[in-house]
């Protein structure tokens, strides 16, 4: 889970959104969650743990996720993570947040 230099920043809450929105599919610890948003974005995000911990931090402190302790698929000892009630709805409103803000920067863009 290491990052690259080349990796674009995200806007600020983005990367809770996007962990919010990978845990909407099931539970999944730190690593998994890093690897899928990789994975998806074809290798252009690229969470580091400096940066994707304190995140699931925040979230769990804002009652979004919970988090209990589990085996992970190589038998290690791992964290694994579960969008909460609360979370899905935030998942809602932040989404619907970030199509507003995508949308008034696309017209920017294209004015």
């Amino acid at each position: 889970m290491g990052t690259d230099k080349d990796a674009p920043d995200l806007l600020p809450g983005t990367l809770d959104l996007l962990i919010l929105k990978t845990l909407a599919r099931g539970a999944m610890h730190g690593y998994g969650i890093a690897d899928r948003l990789r994975t998806l974005s074809d290798d252009v995000l690229q969470v580091g743990e400096s940066s994707l911990y304190p995140a699931l931090q925040r979230l769990l402190l804002q009652g979004w996720v919970k988090a209990e302790w589990g085996a992970s698929e190589n038998n290690r000892r791992a964290r694994y993570y579960t969008l909460t009630g609360a979370g899905r709805k935030r998942l809602a409103s932040e989404r619907e947040e970030f199509d507003r803000l995508i949308l008034a920067i696309h017209k920017v863009l294209e004015a």
